[in-house]
Formats: structure tokens, C-alpha cells, sequence
């Protein structure tokens, strides 16, 4: 059965075993050093008066003769009669002092020097702490290298306990992302105890199902909507082309009839351009070719020119080298619609001009123009120019949308001479055709 226990209380137990464990271990090396000194700095001693016992009594070999200790060195005189105290000494006041003085073996060695004085006794005893300085560096040094060694051990333990706490979670994360890769949702909360992961993991669930069953709606609504609006348009395009084929048809219901193979023709492009994008599919053209941007553009041209009617307005298409990309010509379509059709829509006299080449499409036109701070905000869903009339500024929308799936890039600019100019500019998967 699976450990169940809070993702907060482990936590708590971790870090409160990893205190409790690392305190006792640090008292219980300071009992050990702390031990381990004073008996050394007692034996040192030891053996230090040991071996003066024998020197003494080597140099005086009668048992009567008095011995004191090499670590002690006892003086006193009465007042003022100084003559036998050593210089160094006679400065100090009552008190004790730490000093250097020279030791029986020739040597500086650290000393402490107790003082006495009152009007009838000087007394002097300096006593040897050479041992016990040495005992506070190796002291020091042992503590040094205890906290060195506890600081990594610490490092080590705060990375295993981390890895024990925060397992739940890795694998919550690695699940999640496996589950991204492959695209098959799976229900996680079953590989998790009921702690807080364990309720993470029956959130992300519920938003799972609740997410994956949108898609699926959606996903249907469009195929529904793309079939259902396929045929009608699929009728209506066979009985205007059988209608233009007519040989008593007169001038003006053909040229209507041209407009409604137009418009079936760009309802048809839509469809399928709003498709990918619904489905986030990349798809390259059916025949496995590139597609001739030149001559879609020319299409394009000549389906968007009702909009200039009987307006003043010149319309030129330069094509300075051949251009194809490995797009669906009707999503290249669509993209170019919106922009050719908004530069004829705008622009009441004067010109436009398309060219074709080096890799782009530019539409310029001598309209009423847009803000330059504008420019970018004019591709956001629902957003229009000032200068321009009503709409619900979808189209260029659509167009980045388009251009985000296929990596293109399409940018709005004011014309130096008045007017917009609209880019389209077709990137890496571009070649001369």
C-alpha cells in the first residue's frame, strides 16, 4: 500500500529529523574533541613534569632536595627590594598578565604572570600556557574542520531529502510532460497518494477531461460546419458554371454569374484556410508542389476588383521575379485577400500597386492611411483603423494567425507619400518558382 502521508508534513519531518540528527551529531563531536583535548593537554603535562622530576633530580641526586614544578615559577620580596626580580616584571601593578618571557630551554614561550604587591610583600607567579594555546589551535582547527565536514555533510543530506520530498511532484511533471508528447490523455490521480499532489493530480484531471472534451466538440463542430457549407457551395459553383455555359446567356448575368463563381470560389478558400487553423495543421500543397504566388495574386487581383468599380483608381501588378512556397494556394489566397482587398476598399482614387519578388508580396496603396503607432494593434482580434469605416476587423486577424502557422510575417506601414503599405513576406520556405 502506498505511503500516504501530507506533502507539508514531510516537509516538517524532514527538515525536523535532518535538525535533530545533525545537532546531536555536532554535540556529540564537541563532547569527543573537547574530550580528546583535555586529555591530551593532561597528558602533555604529565609527561612534561615527568620528564623534569627526572632532569631535577639527575642534576641534584640528594632526596631531600626541594622540587617545584616547571610549569609554576613562585618569587617574593619584601617592598621595594627588587633587585632579585627580573626587570620585565617589576612594571606590572597587581593583577594577572599575559606574557612572552624567555623559558628553561631558551625559548619565547607564552606565559601568564599573577601580581602581587602591598607594603610589605611583592609576590610574583608566572605559569607556563603553552600547552594550553596549543590545545586552542588544535581546538579551533578540529572545530574548523568539523564545520567544513558538517556544512557538506548537510549539502548532502538537503539534496537527498529534497529528492525524497519533491518525488511526487518530478513525477507529476515527467507524467504531465509525457503525456504532451504523445497527445493521449491519461488519468493521473491513481499514481499518487492523497496528499497535495495527490489533489494537484485530480485537478489537472478534471481540466484535462473537461479540456479534451472542448477539443473534441470543437474538433466535430468544424468537420460538421466544413461539410455542411462544402456542398452548398459545391451545388452552387456547378450550376454557375453550367449556367455560364449557356450560349444565349446574356453579358450582364454572365459577368454576375463570374461574381458568384468569385465568391464561391473565396468562400471555398476560407473554409479551408479557417480549417487549418482551427486544427493548427500545417499542410503544404495536395500535389506535393509549391505554390506560384505570382499567380495566385493575379487571381487575387481580379476577384477583389469589383471593389474599385468606377473609382479613379489605377491598379498595377509588378511581378520582378517569380516567387512559389510550399503553402495550399488557397491559404495563400486568403492571406492576399485581405490584403489587396483592403488597399481597393480604402483607397478612393489614385493607385495600387502589388509587386511580387524577393521573397515577399507588398501592397501599396494611396488610401486614407494608418497611424504608425497603430500598425501593430491593427492585426488584434476586433480592432480597426481610425481612418477606415465600419467592419469587425477579423480579416487581418486571420492573416496573422496564418502567418504565425506558417512562419510567415505580415506588417502594416504608413506610405512616405500617403497611403498604407501591407507586407507580406513568405520566409525561409520560399523559392524561386
Amino acid at each position: 500500500m502506498r505511503y500516504r502521508r501530507r506533502l507539508r508534513s514531510r516537509i516538517i519531518i524532514s527538515f525536523a529529523l535532518f535538525g535533530l540528527g545533525l545537532t546531536a551529531l555536532f554535540a556529540v563531536a564537541t563532547v569527543y574533541m573537547r574530550t580528546r583535548l583535555e586529555d591530551q593537554l593532561v597528558n602533555n603535562t604529565l609527561e612534561r613534569e615527568v620528564r623534569h622530576f627526572v632532569d631535577f633530580k639527575r642534576d641534584n641526586p640528594d632526596p631531600d632536595a626541594p622540587w617545584a614544578m616547571s610549569l609554576y615559577q613562585a618569587q617574593i620580596v619584601r617592598a621595594g627590594r627588587i633587585a632579585t626580580v627580573p626587570l620585565a616584571w617589576q612594571k606590572y601593578d597587581s593583577g594577572v598578565y599575559d606574557i612572552d618571557d624567555i623559558g628553561r630551554e631558551g625559548k619565547i614561550r607564552p606565559y601568564k604572570l599573577a601580581v602581587y604587591k602591598d607594603a610589605d610583600y611583592w609576590a610574583f607567579l608566572r605559569f607556563d600556557i603553552s600547552t594550553q594555546k596549543l590545545g586552542e589551535r588544535q581546538l579551533l582547527v578540529v572545530l574548523g574542520a568539523s564545520v567544513l565536514a558538517f556544512a557538506i555533510f548537510s549539502l548532502l543530506i538537503g539534496f537527498w531529502l529534497s529528492a525524497r520530498v519533491m518525488s511526487p511532484v518530478t513525477e507529476l511533471v515527467q507524467r504531465v510532460r509525457a503525456m504532451s508528447k504523445s497527445g493521449r490523455p491519461e488519468l493521473l490521480k491513481s499514481h499518487f497518494a492523497d496528499d497535495e499532489v495527490g489533489q494537484l493530480a485530480a485537478a489537472l484531471d478534471d481540466y484535462s477531461t473537461r479540456l479534451t472534451e472542448m477539443v473534441e466538440r470543437d474538433r466535430e463542430f468544424n468537420a460538421d460546419v466544413s461539410h455542411e457549407l462544402r456542398t452548398p457551395l459545391s451545388v452552387i459553383a456547378s450550376t454557375t458554371e453550367l449556367l455560364q455555359g449557356s450560349p444565349d446567356l446574356a453579358d450582364k448575368p454572365r459577368e454576375r454569374l463570374k461574381r458568384i463563381e468569385r465568391a464561391v470560389r473565396q468562400s471555398t478558400e476560407l473554409i479551408d484556410a479557417l480549417l487549418l487553423l482551427s486544427r493548427r495543421e500545417r499542410q503544404a500543397p495536395t500535389d506535393g508542389e509549391t505554390t506560384d504566388v505570382a499567380k495566385v495574386v493575379e487571381q487575387v487581383v481580379d476577384a477583389q476588383r469589383p471593389h474599385v468599380a468606377n473609382k479613379p483608381v489605377e491598379v498595377r501588378v509588378d511581378i520582378e521575379e517569380p516567387l512559389a512556397t510550399a503553402a495550399p494556394s488557397s491559404v495563400v489566397a486568403v492571406a492576399l485577400s485581405n490584403l489587396i482587398g483592403n488597399a481597393f476598399k480604402y483607397t478612393q482614387a489614385g493607385e495600387v500597386i502589388v509587386s511580387v519578388g524577393h521573397g515577399r508580396v507588398s501592397v501599396e496603396d494611396t488610401g486614407p492611411g494608418i497611424n504608425a503607432e497603430d500598425a501593430e494593434k491593427l492585426f488584434e482580434r476586433g480592432v480597426r483603423g481610425t481612418q477606415v469605416g465600419k467592419g469587425g476587423g477579423l480579416g487581418l486577424a486571420i492573416v496573422r494567425r496564418l502567418c504565425e502557422l506558417y512562419g510567415w510575417k505580415v506588417s502594416l506601414a504608413p506610405r512616405p507619400q500617403g497611403g498604407a503599405t501591407a507586407t507580406l513576406e513568405f520566409g525561409k520556405q520560399t523559392w524561386p518558382s
